[in-house]
């Protein structure tokens, strides 16, 4: 089979896509054949080495596709079926072996491209509105990058729990996007001072939660937008990591509230990624959530799928497929 390697940590270069095995399957895993394969900031950190890895390595944490083989312990799925996964490292690749708890069945009218522009980033939309913070009628949240992948899915969860939403965004056109989704205000940060701005429509009060997924370039602003006992929920980091932070700036700012959440442990049970899978596949299927998938390249061109993400030009999803 073919699959995207990286075998020195770095630049979009070090992807290469080559003839590797296909894996072998546990007992307890499945063996799929992928049809969509999703693309996100987090292969970033793993090729870059901020999240470093034992090398080499297929860099992918989602997809979904066709079960070709089922692990003899695996009593819930059979071949044929269609399937997403995420949380599954080694996703970019024709085959990959799922551990069996980590799948969900695709409903009949969810397509894969569908399926994997969905699962990971709406599952973390999902804990982000539903867990990590809960949301409700009573909040102002302010969702940074609201024209991503994940951004677009959390603008729309954000308006059916009733909360008032402010997003950033790059452009006049993903500011249209975001509003036509729902967003009840919209700053275009590259023409506006985002703190500035938030103030004004706050009252000078502050925002109830910052979701920020951009990291080192808002992170400081951020925690200047809050309210007292404001939470500050820092999912990402794509353009660098946030510097050490002392707590007692947290007192200073009001008593702020600081999360550094991740879907694995928010979906650390097979019982929790089916909850949280349904409701997204649920509201799908209902034209409740709109899936957004921006661009999708051949597996082999991957290097210009993360030259594109990482140009932060995308909004909505970028899938990569499997050609072969």
């Amino acid at each position: 089979m073919y699959a995207v390697r990286i075998h020195d940590y770095g630049g979009r270069e070090v992807l290469t896509y080559e003839k590797i095995e296909r894996p072998r399957v546990a007992n307890n895993e499945l063996l799929v054949k992928t049809q969509s394969i999703g693309v996100n900031f987090i292969d970033v950190y793993h090729r870059t080495g901020s999240y470093a890895g034992e090398l080499p390595f297929v860099p992918g944490m989602e997809a979904s596709g066709i079960i070709e083989q089922v692990g003899s312990d695996v009593e819930q799925f059979s071949i044929g079926d269609q399937v997403a996964f995420a949380m599954c490292s080694s996703s970019y690749a024709q085959y990959v072996a799922v551990p069996s708890w980590k799948a969900v069945v695709l409903p009949r009218h969810i397509t894969h491209q569908i399926g994997a522009a969905s699962i990971l980033q709406g599952m973390t939309a999902h804990y982000l509105a539903t867990s990590t913070y809960i949301l409700s009628s009573n909040d102002t949240a302010l969702i940074h990058a609201a024209a991503g992948g994940v951004g677009l899915l959390l603008v729309q969860m954000a308006k059916k729990l009733e909360a008032k939403v402010i997003g950033t965004v790059s452009t006049k056109a993903k500011a249209e996007k975001i509003i036509s989704l729902g967003a009840d205000e919209v700053i275009i940060y590259s023409e506006q001072d985002f703190e500035t701005e938030i103030m004004k429509l706050t009252n000078n009060f502050g925002v109830d939660v910052v979701y920020d997924s951009v990291g080192k370039t808002t992170f400081e602003k951020s925690l200047n937008c809050l309210r007292p006992r404001g939470h500050m929920v820092l999912f990402g980091q794509s353009s660098g990591k946030v510097p050490p932070v002392d707590p007692q700036t947290l007192n200073d700012k009001g008593s702020l509230f600081l999360t550094r959440p991740t879907l694995g442990h928010y979906a650390q049970t097979r019982s929790e990624i089916l909850a949280r899978a349904k409701d997204i596949f649920t509201w799908i299927e209902q034209s409740e959530l709109e899936v957004n998938i921006d661009k999708v390249f051949p597996l082999e061109k991957v290097s210009d799928a993360h030259e594109y993400l990482e140009s932060r030009a995308s909004s909505g999803k970028i899938l990569l497929s499997d050609a072969a």
